[in-house]
């Protein structure tokens, strides 16, 4: 046998959305944009990560040729960072380029607008 709640409360229970309006999906529609938001959000931070990341690495391979006192193997060892670091950023910037080409061509409406993606983040 199942036991029975009483009816009196089952009646007091109800749904509260505690998270604040708008944080839950009630549609399809709301998930989806969410995600996009948050994917948007995703892209648009690892992309400055990417590019900050691959700016200090220049700036050390450059420190590592200053440093290598002419050594041969440290000054090739630093060019090999330098060239790494170079190709790095290259590859971010067209990255960035072809997706914000593919997403005007789609009809998203500007998509490099770090400003908004960070307001939208509540920062």
């Amino acid at each position: 046998m199942v036991p029975q709640l009483p009816t009196k409360l089952i009646a007091d229970v109800t749904y509260h959305n505690l998270s604040g309006p708008g944080i839950i999906p009630t549609s399809n529609v709301d998930a989806t944009k969410q995600f996009e938001i948050l994917v948007s959000n995703i892209i648009g931070v690892l992309t400055i990560v990417g590019v900050i990341y691959f700016i200090i690495q220049i700036i050390f391979a450059g420190y590592g040729f200053i440093s290598s006192e002419g050594d041969e193997k440290k000054m090739e060892m630093n060019r090999s960072k330098l060239t790494n670091g170079v190709l790095g950023l290259f590859i971010v910037v067209v990255a960035v380029g072809i997706g914000s080409l593919i997403a005007k061509l789609l009809g998203f409406d500007n998509p490099l607008d770090i400003n908004s993606m960070f307001t939208k983040m509540g920062l």
